[in-house]
């Protein structure tokens, strides 16, 4: 058993001071003072939040090791505080025949520092052509779905993936892009920032019109349908409609699209899909996530190598490192600076509110009985982000050198310590 002691903890919604008491199954206790002897955390001058959860993360391996590993991916989610993540299907190969999620699934159980779940992908090898076997893949605990970095284009796959999904009762999770609204060498919104800097832009209807064809068939199916990456207006008020007439959907918006916008892209570091839209876009956004249109926040962690990103903007890779940032930038602009969210919100929207959404028990809350899933987190005290520290594997990011008020100290997985500062005494899950 471990103890955490002199900290302040994230309990029912209030910052309280009290100690836990766990082991690698569950939170023991929760009480002012614990007396049991066992190794102790001192959390003086920190504050212990759930672990947290995002279902959006791109680790490569296998195929793309020179971008990102599952180990040095799994590292940089721990540093970031999180403890949970869903590895998104793109990779060589695409993990869509039993044989090859096995394989899959012990690469992850040997390398991995924080508890990961993989998708299968929606069709075949990502074509959008046949769609995968999701019962075979369901046997194995698979019970999530996505073809991300690209949209099923055909209507008819489509609504034949939505229909065996709700059969087999998994959740399927969209990258909505239309390529009939995408010209080649597209790289930003589509705007006058974008006219004046010479880039061809992506249209707002790229994503929203294929949402909104996938939202039609999911409220005919009733299927679980989750939309990824959430940029614009459009796609904000497909998504209310849908949620009035009773359909069972849900959908992510990025750290990135809350807090960058068109007019902040300087470079390819700041390019991704879908890309940073408009002011009135990031405003809808804000405001779709606080009402409750949009469910929880994502990373969309896409590292790249320097090569991918050291190119003319139509040509450079898309998509930008954000395990090791988001929490912190989120932190900073909406509960530090500004007071437009309280702490409590934002750890909602990026620990219990995902993993409600995706079906994982007793996970996202710092409640007794629940996953030993924590993190330390040094809150109110300046410091700047450093790409050259990172544990991911790519350094893409518009970030490098933004003061940031939340930094990880600790960070606990399965009731294990998978990353401390300035330390190598942690241990993979």
């Amino acid at each position: 058993m471990r103890k955490i002691i002199n900290a302040e903890i994230l309990y029912n919604n209030e910052i309280v001071r009290k100690d836990i008491l766990f082991d690698e199954n569950e939170i023991i206790d929760i009480q002012d003072h614990i007396d049991t002897e066992c190794e102790t955390i001192d959390g003086t001058g920190l504050t212990v939040l759930p672990g947290l959860v995002d279902v959006h993360v791109h680790l490569r391996e296998p195929g793309f090791e020179q971008k990102e590993t599952i180990r040095s991916g799994t590292h940089a989610a721990a540093k970031g505080g999180f403890t949970t993540i869903f590895a998104m299907p793109n990779v060589n190969p695409f993990p869509d025949n039993a044989e090859t999620m096995r394989n899959y699934l012990q690469r992850i159980k040997d390398n991995s520092y924080v508890r990961v779940f993989p998708y299968g992908t929606i069709t075949v090898k990502e074509y959008g052509r046949e769609v995968t076997p999701f019962e075979e893949l369901k046997a194995l605990g698979i019970r999530w779905f996505s073809d991300d970095g690209v949209g099923v284009a055909d209507d008819r796959v489509m609504r034949e993936a939505l229909r065996e999904a709700k059969k087999q009762d998994v959740l399927i999770a969209c990258h909505t892009e239309n390529m009939d609204y995408r010209e080649p060498g597209a790289s930003v919104h589509a705007g006058a920032y974008a006219v004046r800097n010479g880039w061809t832009g992506i249209s707002s209807l790229c994503e929203s019109t294929q949402l909104i064809r996938d939202l039609q068939i999911a409220l005919l199916t009733g299927t679980k349908y989750h939309g990824c990456h959430i940029s614009c207006a459009e796609s904000v008020e497909a998504l209310r409609k849908a949620k009035e007439a009773g359909g069972d959907v849900s959908a992510e918006v990025t750290a990135h699209h809350l807090v960058l916008e068109d007019r902040d892209v300087k470079g390819p570091n700041w390019k991704m899909n879908p890309p940073l839209r408009s002011h009135e876009d990031r405003k809808v956004l804000i405001a779709g996530l606080e009402d409750g249109v949009l469910d929880f926040i994502a990373s969309d962690h896409a590292p790249h190598t320097e090569s991918d990103k050291r190119k003319p903007m139509a040509d450079a890779a898309f998509g930008i490192v954000s395990l090791e940032t988001s929490f912190a930038v989120l932190y900073t602009e909406f509960v530090h600076r500004t007071h437009r969210w309280t702490l409590s919100q934002l750890v909602s929207w990026m620990s219990e509110k995902p993993a409600r959404r995706f079906g994982l028990d007793k996970t996202g809350r710092i409640e007794k009985g629940w996953r030993p899933d924590f993190v330390l987190m040094k809150l109110g005290e300046e410091y700047v982000i450093d790409k050259d520290t990172f544990y991911s594997k790519g350094k893409n990011t518009p970030f490098d050198g933004w003061s940031v008020y939340a930094k990880t100290v600790e960070t606990i997985c399965g009731g294990q310590t998978v990353y401390r500062e300035d330390s190598t005494n942690t241990v993979r899950r």
